[in-house]
């Protein structure tokens, strides 16, 4: 029997470049986190989505915690790749991953903290509103029910309360100064943006958090493509709650910065 010869539709796929495997990338910026890590990895490989490669950003930790990621990734169900970022900062540790991801071929970025906890439809969540035309998507942050109880946990709940309110009622954030869109409130470790449109705005504030509300101006400036998705939940460590207290926390999302404390607990 002679062969058949390849019809010229598939010599013509043949020479078109292969696309990315893992266009969505996911960003797991931690310092000091040897603790909690290992959960936030378990929550991420218990994904209904898990189509994505998995970046963990080591920032300064002397506690081992790249040595937990490196030794996740031998069973992990998704590429993993572990760098370090030595300055100090949430906002250094998130530009170094954003970017190094988006060089290693990323379409899509996605990012949760070392101390958090991404429910299982959270990755599908992030890539449909992307997908759907999303640049930038804020997802729903709840308390993690290990960490406090249900009095720690409404307190929690009134923070992110008061703290969406604050930023809409914050004159300094109406429209009337250059923002295309109104403010909503956005967490960055629950949130996820197109690469094109995180290289278009400069990228994280590379300073020591807070950088949330800095970043989300950036994109406001930008662009209407802002989206809320109730789908997208991350349980929300509440340690800080613990260590500077209602009113220290308030000041702390206020960008009033940590008062008398010491080094943000997380």
């Amino acid at each position: 029997m002679t062969p058949t010869s390849p019809a010229p539709a598939d010599a013509a796929a043949a020479t078109r470049p292969a696309p990315a495997a893992h266009p969505l990338w996911v960003v797991v910026p931690a310092h000091q986190e040897a603790a909690r890590l290992p959960g936030t990895l378990d929550a991420l490989a218990a994904q209904t989505d898990r189509d994505f490669t998995l970046l963990v950003v080591d920032n300064a930790s002397t506690d081992g915690t790249a040595r937990l990621a490196r030794r996740f990734a031998e069973r992990a169900p998704f590429p993993v790749h572990v760098v370090t970022e030595p300055e100090k900062g949430v906002g250094s540790a998130v530009d170094t991953g954003f970017r190094y991801a988006i060089a290693h071929g990323a379409t899509l970025l996605a990012r949760t903290d070392a101390d958090c906890l991404p429910h299982p439809g959270w990755s599908a969540a992030a890539r449909a509103a992307l997908d759907s035309g999303a640049g930038l998507v804020c997802g729903r942050v709840v308390a993690r029910p290990d960490e406090h109880g249900p009095a720690g946990r409404a307190a929690f709940r009134l923070l992110v309360g008061l703290a969406a309110l604050f930023g809409r009622l914050r004159p300094a954030h109406r429209r009337r100064h250059g923002y295309l869109a109104p403010y909503r409130m956005h967490a960055g470790n629950n949130m996820a943006i197109t690469a094109r449109l995180y290289q278009e705005v400069g990228g994280m504030p590379r300073r020591p958090s807070p950088t949330d509300r800095l970043f989300l101006n950036r994109v406001r400036r930008r662009t209407t493509a802002i989206a809320h998705e109730r789908r997208m939940v991350v349980g929300n460590s509440t340690r800080r709650l613990r260590a500077y207290g209602l009113a220290g926390t308030a000041r702390w999302y206020l960008d009033k910065g940590p008062g008398r404390h010491g080094e943000d607990p997380r």
